[in-house]
């Protein structure tokens, strides 16, 4: 149990150092899940009943990568949080992808760097959950047919407010 909350510390620690928002873990839903042969996901809810996901992974991610793992988990993502200091970090990246093939485009629209944003590194990440899609969290198996298996059970729906 202690190691635990020792976890559950670090956890929070590492999201203030990396990602800004200071985040008070109330209770785990899965806790290091696989997420391929070389990365995991930790599932919470924060003190005010917020559900996020954090992704690490030994080997590089993608943007696009993590948007699929996300979607391979059961979940709908809410809001995918960009590094600390940089807000507008995936814009940021596109444009720079889209320069690098485009160099004499002058007007860059929002749908050109569309497919740019997602080339961004985004190891780690940290996501703002909007629902669990069908009740079921799934984790990476290998052996399992379709390659996922259900790690937990739990329901969530976010209500926006204003």
């Amino acid at each position: 149990m202690n190691e635990q909350i020792y976890d559950d510390l670090n956890l929070e620690k590492v999201i203030k150092a990396q990602f800004g928002p200071s985040l008070e873990i109330d209770s785990v839903i899965a806790r290091r899940f696989a997420i391929s042969r070389s990365g995991y996901a930790t599932l919470f809810l924060t003190s005010k009943k917020q559900l996020y996901l954090y992704v690490a992974s030994q080997s590089k991610l993608l943007f696009s990568d993590v948007k699929k793992i996300v979607s391979r988990i059961g979940l709908r993502a809410d809001v995918y949080l960009p590094p600390k200091g940089r807000p507008h970090y995936f814009d940021e990246i596109g444009q720079q992808k889209f320069r690098e093939v485009f160099p004499g485009r002058g007007h860059v629209s929002e749908i050109d760097v569309a497919y740019y944003r997602t080339l961004a590194p985004y190891n780690p990440a940290l996501i703002l959950v909007g629902e669990v899609k069908d009740g079921h969290v799934y984790c990476y198996d290998a052996d399992a047919s379709g390659g996922w298996r259900p790690v937990a059970t739990f329901s969530y729906r976010r209500i926006r407010t204003s």
